[in-house]
């Protein structure tokens, strides 16, 4: 049970990791993702019903929230705040789904599961694929070594947080903390290419 005591500490210590954040503190970032990350994949995984799209979702709310944490009011919990905006960040990715013309005929706005069990894609999927990942590619060169280096450990070799840890010999806050912000880097050069 959550004591009002236990309460006002939390918010106290949220305030505090929040204050230290904004002036560029690693360590705060890192833990304010440890303190809240399950929490939130757990609220948002209820919501879009599929683990990596939940997991993608997590690092963008945290992304959007800390670089919005100096609109953060010490008035509210930074819980309550947080959670606000995952859920505004799940009815955006929802409503998009719901948008796309190849998702609006599923009955649900959820990555379309096959039918089939054959994982065999198309030449024309293997063709966009390839595409994409060359992309991908071109963009993740364009970070700094240190951010590249987590992006491909990620999504390239496919490790597991606690992997590249492991592999960088960083703790795992440190690597979900530094790995939002590569992604948003990351979106940020997609953002300036398109605009080009």
């Amino acid at each position: 049970m959550v004591t009002k005591n236990s309460s006002e500490a939390s918010s106290k210590r949220d305030y505090l990791l929040v204050e230290q954040a904004i002036k560029g503190d690693q360590k705060a970032y890192a833990e304010l993702m440890s303190l809240y990350q399950d929490t939130v994949y757990r609220a948002i995984l209820k919501r879009v019903g599929d683990m990596m799209v939940a997991e993608d979702l997590t690092i963008e709310t945290f992304g959007k929230a800390f670089r919005s944490l100096e609109k953060f009011s010490p008035d509210f919990a930074f819980s309550t705040w947080l959670f606000r905006i995952a859920i505004n960040h799940c009815i955006d990715f929802l409503r998009k789904q719901k948008n796309d013309p190849c998702q609006r005929d599923k009955g649900n706005y959820q990555f379309p599961q096959p039918d089939v069990a054959d994982n065999t894609p198309d030449p024309e999927e293997t063709y966009i694929r390839e595409q994409r990942f060359g992309l991908m590619r071109d963009t993740v060169e364009k970070l700094k070594p240190r951010y590249r280096r987590l992006i491909e450990l990620r999504y390239f070799e496919e490790l597991t947080y606690e992997e590249i840890a492991a592999e960088l010999d960083v703790p795992i806050g440190t690597v979900k903390a530094q790995l939002f912000r590569a992604k948003d880097f990351l979106y940020q050069i997609l953002s300036v290419s398109r605009e080009l």
